[in-house]
C-alpha cells in the first residue's frame, strides 16, 4: 500500500482519488478497460487498426455487420409508413419511432426549428445503401436525413436476429430472442 500512497502524494488529491477508485474490486471491469487504453493509443500512433477485444465465446457476430440507421420525418404518419415499408421489404428488422424531437438546422441560408419524429432502424450494414435509396424515393423532404452507424457490440442473440430477419428468404414471423 505504501507504493500507492507515494504515487498519490506525487500526483495530488484528485489523481489520488482516481487511483484509489481503480483499485476497488467493484470497479475491476473499468480498470480492465482502462488498461487497454495505452494499447489503443499506441496502435493509433502507429497507424494500425485499434485493438478490439474478442467477442464472447460462442458468438459468430462480426463487429460492424449490423447498423443502426437514423431518419427524421415530419410527422408520425410518414414515419410509420416508411417504417412499415422497410420492415416489409426486409431492409430492416426493427424500427423504433421516437416522437417529438426538436431539430435545429440551417436550410437555404436560414436557421430553422422543427418538431420531427426520429426513426431508429436496425439493419445489416450491407443493406444501408438499399435502405437509403428506398427512403430517398418515398420521403417527403427534398434532402432526407439517412445516416447509419455500425454496431460494434451488443446482445449477440439480438444482433443475430437482425441479420436473420433481414436476410433474403428468412422467416419474418420470428420474434427477437
Amino acid at each position: 500500500m505504501s507504493g500507492v500512497r507515494a504515487t498519490a502524494v506525487l500526483l495530488g488529491g484528485g489523481a489520488a482519488l482516481l487511483l484509489s477508485l481503480l483499485w476497488m474490486p467493484a470497479l475491476l471491469p473499468l480498470a480492465s478497460r482502462l488498461q487497454l487504453l495505452p494499447r489503443a493509443l499506441l496502435s493509433m500512433a502507429a497507424g494500425s487498426p485499434p485493438f478490439r477485444p474478442s467477442p464472447a465465446s460462442g458468438s459468430d457476430y462480426v463487429p460492424g455487420s449490423v447498423s443502426a440507421a437514423f431518419v427524421t420525418c415530419p410527422n408520425e404518419k410518414v414515419a410509420k409508413e416508411i417504417a412499415r415499408a422497410v420492415v416489409e421489404k426486409r431492409l430492416a428488422a426493427c424500427v423504433n419511432l421516437i416522437p417529438q424531437i426538436t431539430s435545429i438546422y440551417e436550410w437555404k441560408g436560414k436557421i430553422e426549428e422543427d418538431s420531427e419524429v426520429l426513426m431508429m432502424i436496425k439493419t445489416q450494414s450491407s443493406l444501408v445503401p438499399a435502405l437509403t435509396d428506398f427512403v430517398r424515393s418515398v420521403h417527403p423532404y427534398e434532402v432526407a436525413e439517412v445516416i447509419a452507424l455500425p454496431v460494434e457490440q451488443g446482445n449477440f442473440p439480438y444482433l443475430h436476429w437482425v441479420r436473420q430477419v433481414t436476410a433474403s428468404g428468412s422467416d419474418s414471423s420470428t420474434a427477437p430472442p
